[in-house]
């Protein structure tokens, strides 16, 4: 008797059906995802008329960005590699790719939605609106942002099998890139600035700003989604290179 394989596509269905259904059960952590930014954007609306709408929203999306690629990606898939779940989906007739892309799809909705809520606060509460070409370029810049932030995190995962180490680790970068990168910024040291603009958070948060302005953007921002894409290059191959599918 042949056992039939089952198409791609009705694999890739099933995957994302399960994959958005766990996210859905941890939804505490997804509105926590959600409210952070939100909070950081509520929170700085007096500094709109001193920095300008996209210094504010654009710091907002990082933190959002930040959490979804440390705090949540990297723990669900250290979570699901120590419960044996990823050497259960190996021994099924599924590729290796379409069980990553399930999740990695997840993540890149969460972020569409962590950019929607910065847009809607943003205008809503702070009033402040872009033109319909800043909102297009900035879900791409919010995206290759997060992809960055997400092969940061398959890094962290792919080097570190233990699921509290894991946690700890995310939490200590998390911690560190945010203090480092919102802080850094109005010190008066032009050195510290200069290393905070090429950070990791500092180049996302140049791509976002001139996102929201398109007819402002120039070579500096090139460069800063050049470095971005980079970043995300060299987290991506380290990350793949180095993951196991089991703690073994």
């Amino acid at each position: 008797m042949e056992t039939s394989i089952p198409k791609t596509s009705t694999v890739l269905k099933t995957l994302l059906r399960a994959d958005f259904t766990t996210q859905w059960r941890n939804r505490r952590a997804t509105i926590l995802t959600l409210v952070v930014p939100v909070i950081i954007l509520a929170t700085w609306k007096v500094m709109i008329p001193h920095t300008g709408g996209p210094f504010v929203l654009s710091n907002s999306i990082v933190i959002g960005l930040i959490a979804i690629g440390l705090m949540g990606y990297s723990n669900s898939i250290a979570r699901d590699r120590d419960k044996g779940i990823f050497q259960r989906l190996r021994v099924a007739p599924i590729s290796a790719w379409s069980i990553m892309a399930s999740r990695l799809t997840v993540q890149i909705a969460m972020i569409l939605a962590v950019t929607t809520a910065v847009f809607i606060v943003g205008n809503s509460y702070d009033k402040v609106s872009l033109s319909p070409a800043g909102y297009l370029v900035t879900y791409f810049t919010a995206v290759v942002g997060g992809v960055l932030y997400l092969s940061l995190g398959q890094m962290i995962v792919g080097r570190i099998k233990n699921p509290e180490t894991v946690n700890a680790t995310v939490r200590l970068v998390y911690f560190l890139f945010i203090m480092g990168g919102m802080m850094g910024q109005f010190v008066d040291s032009p050195e510290v600035k200069q290393i905070v603009q090429w950070s990791p958070y500092g180049t996302v948060r140049t791509i976002l700003a001139f996102g929201m302005e398109p007819s402002k953007w120039n070579n500096n921002a090139s460069i800063a989604l050049l470095v971005t894409l980079g970043y995300a290059v060299v987290c991506a191959v380290l990350g793949i290179k180095w993951f196991k599918w089991n703690t073994k």
